[in-house]
């Protein structure tokens, strides 16, 4: 009887054991949303849909995945990152910029796939020999598309006369927003733009930034790369629409939202990119033959019904947004 007891007993552990090894094989992806963004959004579902063309669908079994917000809010996204760090992810996607150099900050071994972020040395990660963290990889933008994304303005936009007045507003403390606001006003004073950008702090100023710009008899908005622009940008468009000002943008994902037209990333595109590498790397279990790259897709759109509003003509090589 006592034999029999431990022979069971020894076919219960290894039943366990074969099971925690079944378990251990399956990888772990941590997934870390800076805030919530019916854009950003679509890199995410860009990234996943990757994984799971590439065998890794966490409904089949086939991946763990961890998935966390922040909402906006800096702590709590520096708790979810340092969370998401405790329990040893095979990876961690980071989306946008804010929870990729969070993530750095914090983790130099764990690999971080990015996306919706600009480079890294926009985002201030390089080294003093100008190299990116060793553990980053994914998909980053610089801003060298912006001067054409900014020429649709006094390409679409005929107000009376020759002076043409575009506003914009920066957050001071995202590198890449920064970064393209300097390049445009170069651009504006290049081609005798008059540009008026505000900075804001918060998405809670927005509106009234925006409001202020109106009252200056802007001709056009122009929404560039800022998270913050992103999580307020129906605020921007509602009081855009009030004062019969039309929003140009270098993101493609905000011509759905109510921008006119935008040559720039397709942000399920770009997801969708740094999933395909995620996946390399889960199928290989390394990341030797990895480095971040720069996004590959990027657009022509416009919308359409915002077109029509304002009786603006654009060109045919334009794609209409659905």
């Amino acid at each position: 009887m006592k034999n029999r007891f431990v022979f069971f007993l020894m076919i219960i552990v290894m039943m366990m054991s074969a099971c925690q090894q079944k378990k251990s094989t399956v990888p772990t992806v941590a997934f870390i949303d800076a805030f919530q963004d019916n854009t950003i959004a679509m890199a995410k579902q860009g990234f996943f849909d990757a994984l799971q063309q590439n065998g890794f669908d966490e409904k089949k079994g086939t991946l763990n995945v961890i998935y966390r917000n922040a909402q906006g809010d800096i702590p709590t996204l520096t708790q979810i990152t340092k969370y998401m760090i405790s329990q040893q992810p095979t990876l961690i996607a980071t989306c946008p910029s804010l929870s990729t150099i969070t993530t750095l900050q914090n983790t130099k071994d764990i690999p971080v796939f990015m996306m919706v972020s600009p480079t890294p040395a926009l985002m201030k990660l390089n080294d003093d020999k100008g190299q990116a963290p060793k553990n980053l990889f994914g998909t980053g933008e610089n801003i060298d598309y912006i001067d054409t994304s900014f020429g649709l303005i006094p390409l679409l936009i005929h107000p009376k006369g020759d002076h043409l007045k575009v506003g914009m507003i920066f957050n001071q403390s995202e590198p890449q927003s920064v970064a393209a606001m300097n390049d445009i006003k170069k651009i504006a004073d290049r081609e005798k733009i008059e540009l008026i950008a505000l900075p804001v702090n918060s998405s809670a100023e927005v509106l009234l930034v925006t409001q202020t710009l109106l009252s200056k008899n802007i001709d056009a908005f122009f929404a560039n790369p800022d998270n913050t622009v992103f999580a307020s940008f129906e605020s921007i468009v509602n009081a855009c629409e009030k004062g019969q000002v039309p929003i140009m943008t270098s993101e493609a994902g905000l011509v759905a939202r109510g921008a006119l037209a935008a040559y720039g990333a397709d942000i399920y595109q770009w997801g969708y990119q740094s999933g395909l590498q995620a996946a390399a790397c889960l199928k290989s279990g390394t990341t030797a033959n990895l480095h971040w790259e720069l996004v590959k897709d990027r657009k022509r759109v416009y919308n359409k019904a915002m077109a029509e509003k304002y009786h603006i003509m654009v060109p045919s090589l334009y794609t209409a947004m659905p």
